[in-house]
């Protein structure tokens, strides 16, 4: 999806100066401070994180897991008879 742009009007005077006292502070531009504080706000990058950690295993992961799994599977044949 192509970027998109939002324009904002009647941006308080203080809220002005403490934006782009935040991005001074940080060494970025009033765009990206901007980008940044808003996808904090809305919880873009908190879920994509989250989400994160259920598709990234490492092989070892895989590994605990299957044994995981073996374990539980074992059948007592006791009780099935």
């Amino acid at each position: 999806m192509p970027a998109t742009q939002i324009t904002l009007r009647n941006v308080d005077p203080e809220l002005s100066r403490r934006l782009r006292a935040v991005s001074a502070e940080r060494g970025e531009s009033l765009n990206s401070t901007v980008l940044r504080l808003l996808k904090d706000a809305v919880g873009l990058d908190a879920r994509r994180d989250r989400l994160r950690r259920y598709v990234t295993w490492t092989a070892d992961d895989l590994s605990e897991f299957t044994d995981a799994l073996r374990a539980q599977r074992v059948v007592d044949e006791r009780y099935w008879q």
